[in-house]
This record gives structure tokens, sequence and C-alpha cells, in this order.
């Protein structure tokens, strides 16, 4: 009686793990839902809600919405609601907003665009949550660069989100004025989240791992909007990004070493603390000037040097059985002075002007490395030297001239 009853059971089990197999995602592809909803989109009146159907979705053409205010674009769920443009056939972007005021995006996921998932330009107070960005085809430098891109933007919240698969940056906020990135995940993009020519940025409490970098704060020439600045990146999970760099030939990112923790260039005012920065295979935290590149400069009005950087406070720890990115110059630079691993990187590049008579930063241009712990610390010296090699002479682990303070900075996001 009792193998009978042990019998019985055994079936129902199966019988119910059969049931609860997780089918495979099926997608419909329906033009009048194309159509229905790029009609919502452009003929939303100011205060509107688009409601984004649960169910996974085709489309051929990106969404497109302007000069509205105060709309909401939502879903019930990232894996609930799925918009796959993998068979685009007009337009770059999956969706693109542009001049909105007051304009939320939550609750679902875009997949596979041409170009970026989701673009904002020219907008203000923007808020993205709650949303999935990816592309399905893995790491190819044909997907588009961006899962969340807005650009020229005034107040943009990213929260609570997750981004891969990017041939630039997860996250991408560009030329923009106060910014927040919190809480987000950033995996296997060739950079987990990017900071780039903006004014009052807060970078907290997110994860970036298995990227080729995990941050990055780049200020760049030739942009309308220059000097950046004010950037605070604090508490977050840095680990691991030892990702193949496989961005578009060219491309500034394409450029970072794969193991890459925190990379600060030419920017001005940027606070590095509280962060737990984790085997990372070639450098956990890098401030380096525009020169690095090798590109040439055509902006008068650019600075190309990192000031004010206070990195203090962090957590840094690195196996010692990793080994330096190859494919990259500074992996490279990495591998022939250390063998293992960096924490944290200078490259020591000013102006004349910048230092004093000793050689060290004058006071409005000094960076500052405090309270990280035990770390390996190298200054390249790049000014010495006449050629790359020569940092191989230049360098030295000296961290005195960096052992000061910087004032709090306020960040000024949201």
């Amino acid at each position: 009686m009792k193998k009978i009853i042990y019998l019985l059971l055994l079936i129902i089990l199966i019988v119910s793990c059969k049931t609860n197999t997780k089918k495979e995602a099926e997608f419909v592809n329906d033009a009048n839902f194309q159509k229905t909803l790029q009609e919502q989109f452009i003929m939303a009146e100011d205060g509107a809600t688009i409601e984004i159907p649960d169910g996974n979705w085709i489309l051929t053409k990106s969404l497109s919405i302007e000069g509205k205010n105060n709309i909401t674009i939502k879903g019930n769920g990232k894996d609930k609601c799925i918009l796959s443009f993998l068979n685009q056939t007009e337009g770059a972007e999956g969706i693109n907003v542009t001049n909105c005021n007051n304009i939320t995006i939550e609750g679902f996921t875009i997949q596979d665009a041409k170009g970026d998932n989701l673009k904002l330009k020219a907008c203000n107070q923007v808020i993205i949550k709650n949303m999935n960005s990816t592309w399905t085809t893995g790491a190819d430098s044909a997907n588009g660069n961006y899962g969340y891109y807005p650009v020229e933007c005034h107040d943009v919240l990213i929260e609570h989100s997750d981004v891969s698969y990017c041939a630039d940056a997860g996250v991408y906020v560009g030329q923009s004025i106060n910014v927040t990135v919190r809480n987000c995940t950033a995996h296997h993009n060739v950079c987990g989240i990017e900071i780039e020519n903006c004014i009052n940025a807060d970078v907290y409490d997110n994860y970036t791992y298995n990227n080729s970098g995990g941050i990055v704060v780049y200020d760049l020439p030739g942009l309308p909007l220059k000097h950046g600045r004010n950037c605070r990146v604090y508490n977050n999970k840095v680990e691991a990004n030892n990702f193949k760099n496989f961005a578009k030939p060219g491309s500034y990112v394409s450029d970072i070493p794969p193991g890459s923790g925190i990379i600060i260039m030419a920017y001005d005012s940027v606070e590095v603390f509280n962060n737990t920065i984790k085997d990372n295979k070639t450098l956990g935290c890098c401030a380096v000037s525009y020169q690095v590149t090798g590109r040439p400069i055509n902006d008068s009005l650019y600075s190309a040097f990192c000031t004010a950087i206070n990195i203090h406070n962090n957590t840094f720890s690195r196996k010692i059985t990793l080994i330096p990115d190859m494919t990259s110059m500074l992996g490279k630079l990495v591998l022939a002075i250390s063998k293992t691993p960096l924490d944290i990187i200078f490259d020591g590049n000013a102006t004349a002007d910048m230092r004093a008579e000793n050689g060290n930063f004058k006071p409005p241009y000094q960076n500052c490395f405090t309270n990280n712990g035990d770390i390996k610390f190298y200054n390249l010296n790049m000014w010495k030297a006449k050629k790359e090699t020569d940092v191989l002479k230049t360098y030295t682990t000296d961290i005195t001239p960096f052992d000061c303070s910087l004032p709090k900075l306020n960040g000024g996001g949201n």
C-alpha cells in the first residue's frame, strides 16, 4: 500500500513540475498594436497616461513623442510587458522622447532597438524607473549604444532599472544638469554607467558588474555643454568588470581597458567615496587627462585635465591571480609596471600653471586620495615622460602628495 501511495505522489510531483515549466516567451506581431500605440504617443494630451499592455510585442518602427507635458508611459512590470525591436525597419531608437516636460517612463522592457533603446532629448523633469533595457543578441558591436540615453536634459532621475549588452554605456546621461542615477544594475555593457559633460550629478547605490568598465565620468571636447563638474559617485558596488570590450571601433569607450572599475577623465570636482570596488582585473579607479586618449583637441575652451578629484573612504580588493588587460595601452602599462591590478591610478598630467614650484598641484587643482586602506597606488607622472614607454621610469608609488582634503560636494541630483 505504501508503495502505491509513494508512486501516486511521484506521479503528482512529475505532473506538477511539468505544469510549472516556464514557457518560452511568445511574441505577438500585430500591425494594429503598433499603429494604436504610436497614435497614443502622437495624440496624447498633456497629463495623459499611456499604458503599455501586458504581453511580448514586436514593433518594427520607433515610437516617438514630442512637445508634451506631464506624460506617463507605463507598463505593469518589466517581466510582464516587453517591447521588442529586433525586426525594426524604421527609425533608430526604440522610444524617442523630445522636448517634453515632466515625463515618467516606468514598468516595462525595451529590447533590441537598432540604435538606442530609450532616448530623451531636451526634456525637463525626467523619471525613468523600474525599467529593463537589453539586447538579446548578446555582446555585439552592432547593438545600440545606450540603454537609457537622456541628453541635454534638466532634472533627470534613473532608478531601480536594469540594463545590459549596450555597445557603449548602459546608463548614459550627457550634457544634462541635475542628474541622479541610483539603485540600478548594469552588466555586460562596454560601460555600465556613464556621466558625460554634466553639471551636478549623483551616482549611488548602483551595482555594476561584468562590464568592460563599471562607472565612467568623462568630460569631452567639442560639445555644447562644456566643463562637466560636480559629480558624486558613492555607495556603489563595482565588481569584476572584466567583460570584453565590444564597442564600435574608434568610439571613446573602445579605449576602456576591460577590467576597469571607475574611470574619471578630464572632469572637475568629482567625489568618489564609500564604494566597494572589487576584483576588477586592470584597475580599481583612475583619474586621467584627455591626453591619454591620444586624440586631438579642437576646442579652445576645453580643459583636458582632472582637477579637484577626491577619492576617499572606499574599499578596494582584488584577487592576486587577476591578470591586467593586455588588449589596451593602459592595460599593458599596468601589466608592465605592476603585474597585478592597481587600485588607484593618476596620470599626473596638468598644465604648468596648475603646479607649484615643487611640482605638486596648487590648491585649486589639488587631487586627494585618502583613507582607502592599504591600496596599490601609482602616479604615472606622464607630464615628465616624452613618450609612453618613459612612464616605466617616471611613475611613483608615493601617495603622500595626495594626502589632503577637499570640501564635500553637494552633488545636486534629485
